[in-house]
């Protein structure tokens, strides 16, 4: 019978300098590119309408999400979030920051659509890719 082997892999967490100039590049990217684009002006309708476009991080991922309201009779003004899009940090590579850009599934669940992409990359990515804009 073989002996079973051990093999350690490296893995590299962002510090907490690092999360934040990746929050504030994203927020960037919100600001400048994704608000503009999709959310200009917010327009009250009878159902639930886009008044936000932000972010945040959880854990190893940083998620966008978009802010509704609601404006139904029997709930008017509560607000929700819905996931916009996700990127997850690749923790695997050692020597550069590297995501993940996800996109949630109506069964609440993330599927992969980019793989290993820098910052840049993915920013590029989510601006060009009709899943992931809000609606």
């Amino acid at each position: 019978m073989a002996k079973q082997q051990r093999v350690w892999m490296r893995v590299r967490q962002l510090s907490r300098q690092e999360k934040e100039e990746i929050a504030a590049a994203c927020q960037r990217f919100i600001d400048e590119h994704l608000k503009p684009r999709f959310l200009s002006e917010i327009r009250p309708t009878e159902f639930n309408y886009p008044v936000d476009l932000d972010g945040r991080w959880r854990g190893r991922s940083y998620s966008f999400f978009t802010r509704y309201r609601s404006g139904f009779p029997e709930n008017l003004g509560e607000e929700f979030d819905a996931p916009l899009a996700r990127l997850d940090h690749v923790e695997e590579k050692v020597d550069r920051v590297l995501f993940d850009v996800m996109w949630p599934r109506h069964t609440g669940r993330f599927w992969p659509l980019l793989v290993g992409a820098t910052l840049e990359a993915a920013f590029a990515f989510i601006e060009k890719d009709g899943l992931l804009w809000p609606m």
